[in-house]
């Protein structure tokens, strides 16, 4: 619990809510706790703790009172989930609790896979697979990482949803996988899903779905520590609002990631593989709506053209104008010659 409570990654986020500290001082503290965390515990115990413990906070909590929301209040619930009453969950509290418990064993699965692959390469390696030294990463490393992994984590996502968790082959051992997502995972087809069941899968499709597109680029660029964690957050907060099922869920991109992925579910998996919606738009796998019609609501939200052709006028003009000078400036040394 200690651990939990010292984690940097939280403190950083809860300090400028609770305090009214100079970003500064935010920094000097994040960085003091930071190298305490480092040189009082092992490497491999931080990197499990802390992925699990952003898991909990901002998946399992958050999860947990959406469902509270969307079972007791299911009138109101209903008004504001894509699909409307299909997208509700059960009504069953021994259904319900058997899903939690599968959600949260999952979790501590992942957990466990993490902590045994860390613990054998710094056994074989002699060094953890994060670098987490108290010398803190660069913002430009940080966000080239994390680009990285995004764009691995899309493509591993994509390919793996697409032609091993929807597979058609039978008989194959894609084939018995895609049965289990299907049992597990789309057992409730004709609605958008809720948070709940970003976890609740059979555990081997949800290792390849959940951990294998976040921790295997991970494994291969070996980010620094806490952007490893920064890039697990981001990935769960993404996550949990992408499976929320909610029509109010804020953002075009964000929106339209949860209105693609109630769109999956709905249709049974027939298309929208892809966590943000370019290699579905490209293979042309898009269910409904796609990434750029959420490109272009953008465009039209900020009146990109509007400004464009605001724009081109003004050089327009500026152009006029200097032309008109130089005319200007021309006559009058003409007739001062004269």
């Amino acid at each position: 619990m200690d651990l939990i409570l010292s984690l940097p990654i939280l403190s950083y986020f809860a300090a400028p809510m609770m305090t009214s500290w100079s970003t500064s001082f935010n920094l000097l503290f994040f960085y003091m706790t930071w190298s305490t965390l480092v040189l009082s515990h092992d490497p491999i115990h931080i990197e499990i703790v802390g992925t699990t413990a952003i898991k909990v906070v901002f998946w399992l909590l958050p999860s947990l009172l959406f469902l509270l929301f969307d079972t007791l209040v299911p009138s109101l619930a209903d008004s504001i989930k894509l699909y409307g009453r299909a997208s509700l969950p059960r009504r069953d509290a021994a259904s319900l609790a058997r899903q939690v418990l599968l959600a949260v064993v999952n979790v501590l699965l992942c957990g466990a896979i993490e902590a045994v692959i860390s613990f054998a390469a710094s056994t074989y390696l002699h060094r953890p697979l994060f670098k987490s030294s108290t010398t803190l990463p660069l913002p430009w490393q940080i966000i080239k990482h994390i680009l990285t992994l995004y764009t691995a984590r899309e493509l591993l996502t994509y390919y793996i949803h697409r032609y091993i968790l929807h597979s058609q082959r039978r008989g194959s051992g894609s084939g018995t996988i895609a049965k289990l997502h299907a049992r597990y995972a789309h057992a409730d087809a004709g609605g958008a899903p809720y948070a709940l069941m970003l976890f609740a899968d059979h555990p081997l499709p949800l290792l390849l779905n959940r951990l294998v597109p976040v921790y295997l680029p991970a494994l291969v660029v070996r980010p620094h520590l806490l952007t490893y964690f920064a890039f697990t957050l981001l990935t769960t907060i993404e996550e949990t609002a992408a499976m929320s099922g909610y029509s109010v869920v804020p953002g075009i991109v964000l929106g339209g990631i949860t209105r693609r992925t109630a769109t999956h579910y709905a249709s049974g998996g027939r298309g929208n593989y892809g966590a943000w919606g370019f290699l579905d738009w490209v293979s042309g796998t898009s269910v409904g709506r796609d990434v750029i019609d959420d490109l272009q609501d953008e465009a039209e939200k900020h009146h990109v053209r509007e400004r464009g052709r605001r724009k081109a006028i003004e050089a327009g003009s500026m152009v006029q104008d200097g032309v008109e000078s130089v005319r200007k400036t021309r006559k009058g040394g003409r007739r001062k010659a004269l």
